[in-house]
């Protein structure tokens, strides 16, 4: 039950974002949040992280799905021994649904969050929850390695 509410709820606050972003706002317009530091910043990425694998709209879109499937799998086998895998698993399938929406409907991911002077690259809320949901699962697997 905990994988679901945090999948839905990142799924929920990436897709509401991502609404807002593309009615209010011109591809490619910046609105300072906090000048030079934050803003948010209106693009559509037709790749992955960091741009890569650009215009492979079928790649991702399979591969999304048979992670998400595999994310299902995993949460319903061991997820259920530890609230905190289903957390972790919860932020990475969220994340990994509100992309795959996008690139069904359009190829492209609509990205807005823009860190200037830290992250060169501007990402979304979607890829935000993957990255912490990946980096806490590891670490608990070298937690659980090193036990």
């Amino acid at each position: 039950m905990l994988f679901w509410i945090i999948a839905i709820v990142v799924l929920i606050l990436d897709r509401g974002v991502k609404f807002l972003v593309t009615a209010y706002m011109e591809l490619g317009q910046t609105i300072p949040v906090i000048k030079g530091f934050f803003h948010i910043t209106f693009v559509k990425n037709p790749g992955a992280a960091f741009g890569i694998l650009t215009d492979k709209k079928w790649f991702f879109i399979i591969v999304t799905i048979v992670v998400l499937i595999l994310l299902f799998y995993l949460v319903y086998t061991i997820g259920q021994q530890s609230a905190f895998l289903s957390i972790t698993i919860g932020l990475v399938a969220g994340g990994a649904m509100g992309n795959l929406i996008d690139r069904i409907h359009s190829g492209l991911v609509v990205d807005y969050l823009d860190f200037r002077g830290i992250w060169p690259y501007v990402f979304n809320i979607a890829d935000s929850a993957i990255v912490i949901g990946v980096i806490l699962l590891s670490w608990q697997l070298i937690r659980s390695e090193v036990k």
